[in-house]
């Protein structure tokens, strides 16, 4: 999956400090390196976990930033942020389903048909313009 370069340089960042705390615990590190979140000592974390912390983050964010607030949301939920700014951006489908890792992009339309639906008014503006000046 491409990354942006702002995403690649935090993830690097975020690598950087596994490999120093890994060489800080040494022999007790568990990890193999092949996970890109994983507990203190190196291990994969348990799928649940990151949903789990959501909340918490978010709770924690919001404390901390009255004036910024998040809205409460699920970490499953950012898939589908994801998801629909793409296909609002004009991105297309068979590009955002990959993304997804549908296997089938008819998938991916039936699941967010409502924004199609918004992008087929846009499309009807857009070439009213293209044909009219």
């Amino acid at each position: 999956m491409s990354l942006d370069p702002g995403t690649v340089k935090v993830l690097k960042a975020h690598r950087a400090r596994q490999d120093e705390e890994r060489l800080r615990l040494g022999e007790s590190w568990k990890g193999c390196g092949a996970y890109v979140f994983t507990t203190g000592w190196g291990d994969p974390l348990v799928p649940d976990t990151p949903s789990s912390l959501m909340p918490k983050l978010i709770e924690t964010h919001n404390k901390q930033n009255p004036r910024a607030q998040l809205p409460h949301a699920r970490l499953h939920d950012l898939r589908h942020i994801h998801a629909t700014a793409l296909l609002l951006a004009g991105v297309p489908v068979h590009v955002v389903a990959a993304r997804l890792g549908h296997a089938d992009p008819a998938i991916t339309l039936r699941v967010y048909a409502h924004v199609i639906h918004e992008q087929a008014a846009t499309a009807a503006d857009v070439f009213a313009k293209a044909v009219n000046g």
